[in-house]
């Protein structure tokens, strides 16, 4: 059971432990843990394709996988893109890595809270990392302009932004971006880190790839784990001018991929339709979900997000490693505290967007931990995930009732909230996601389903 698992696990470095590392640990089934650390894509790939890859696995893992260039060229040509102006990686982290080893020289500039990577590998090989404090005030929001006086107060030679932000997912819209990339034109470079911005539905077209294809000092940065819900793959690539993304490419090992990468990257172009079903049924629990929990736990501050993630903060007086470990181990629910990410503490939780079934199970765990009622009501049984919708159903005796919502969704935080008498008693129906139909986030052509914009 979940409940066996040391909460000790969760604090021996500075990033959660893997689904694996706690599922040993624990020794549960992995089913019996409901995962809202990990930011993945619970609907795709779709249950037919895993199929493919499930029959495919022992040519898979007996063979080598072609050389880099040949895989890069098939996503290229899926994605409409030029080879010239993209390198992939083993996952984008290697990108990362590789981005700072070879461009950034004395200094880099980047807000903070952010993706801990784009703070960590400079600091490890010698350079200055000035941070941009995004502040609570402003729902964590990047000011693009303040951030250019920022860098130029500093005297940073490379800057970085997310967009959308991890772990707020606070978005920039692209006409902003590109007025930040004209301001910062004679830095040695400037990284926009579009890992999530397929996610994004407050534009048509957010992304800037096209733009760094043909600007200077410009790197846009995928990842194809986190939109494909592939993370176990470890492939992402960057966009870029031909001789920045060239420099990158003549570092990189020519065997950098795996049979997994190339099987998948070829699998791409027959499921455009499913990808981008998959988007909009993201988009809908995302909306749900932070509806939920800005609604049904009074005290709870939920920020406005465009990643598959929300951030949310604890009342007063209330710790979130507490919370973390309480989940853990009572509810069999896995989250990100962010006590350690720069500029965020131990109040904030990052919570991976997850289908209906899942939030119930999440929201009942919050409620007993912040209204002290875990005595006195039904604790949710652990549930197999179900993120499709042909998915078996649950195990007899495993569903959950629904949870009912407040009258008043924005009541005033206090140290000890009181627990709504409804929270858990003569439930009312929740409003279910409305169903995707016709996917209209994305235009149908590649560039924008698998592509520069939406990778």
């Amino acid at each position: 059971m979940a409940g066996h698992i040391d909460p000790s696990l969760l604090r021996r470095n500075a990033h959660s432990p893997s689904f694996f590392a706690l599922s040993r640990a624990g020794g549960t089934d992995q089913a019996e843990l409901v995962d809202f650390c990990i930011p993945c894509n619970p609907y795709f790939p779709t249950p037919e394709m895993f199929g493919r890859l499930g029959g495919m696995l022992e040519t898979i893992l007996k063979y080598y996988p072609s050389d880099a260039d040949t895989i890069t060229a098939e996503l290229c040509g899926t994605l409409g893109l030029n080879p010239q102006t993209v390198a992939m990686g083993n996952g984008s982290t290697e990108l990362i890595t590789w981005i700072d080893h070879l461009l950034v020289r004395e200094s880099l500039a980047v807000p903070i809270p952010t993706f801990g990577r784009w703070t960590d590998q400079p600091l490890e090989t010698g350079k200055r990392v000035d941070m941009y404090p995004l502040r609570e005030s402003r729902d964590f929001a990047l000011d693009v302009d303040d951030f250019a006086a920022f860098v130029r107060a500093r005297g940073s030679r490379a800057a970085v932004i997310c967009n959308p932000n991890n772990p707020d997912g606070g978005y920039v819209h692209r006409r902003d971006v590109l007025r930040l990339l004209d301001r910062l034109v004679d830095l040695d470079l400037v990284v926009v880190d579009e890992s999530f911005i397929d996610f994004v539905d407050a534009e048509p077209a957010p992304s800037v790839a096209d733009e760094a294809a043909i600007r200077p000092n410009v790197i846009v940065l995928k990842s194809l784990g986190k939109n494909f819900g592939l993370h176990g793959i470890r492939f992402g690539y960057l966009v870029a001018n031909p001789a920045l993304a060239g420099r990158v490419r003549s570092a990189l090992p020519k065997w950098n991929l795996n049979s997994f990468a190339e099987v998948m990257v070829f699998l791409l172009k027959e499921y455009r339709a499913e990808y981008r079903t998959s988007l909009a049924r993201l988009a809908a629990d995302r909306r749900t979900m932070t509806d939920q929990l800005d609604s049904l736990l009074p005290g709870l501050r939920v920020f406005s997000s465009q990643g598959n993630f929300v951030l949310v903060k604890l009342p007063d007086g209330k710790d979130g490693v507490q919370l973390r470990d309480y989940l853990l181990s009572e509810h069999g629910v896995f989250v990100r505290e962010c006590g350690n990410k720069l500029g965020a503490d131990s109040s904030f939780l990052r919570l991976v967007v997850r289908p209906p079934q899942d939030v119930r199970r999440l929201l009942t765990g919050i409620g007993a931990f912040l209204y002290g009622t875990e005595k006195a009501r039904p604790t949710v049984p652990l549930l197999s995930p179900s993120p499709r919708s042909d998915a078996p159903p649950l195990r007899p005796g495993a569903d959950v009732p629904p949870l009912p919502r407040r009258a008043d969704p924005h009541p005033s935080p206090s140290p000890r909230p009181e627990a709504p008498a409804h929270l858990y008693g003569a439930p009312e129906p929740i409003p279910s996601a409305p169903p995707a139909g016709p996917p209209v986030l994305r235009p149908s052509s590649l560039e924008d389903v698998y592509s520069t914009r939406s990778i």
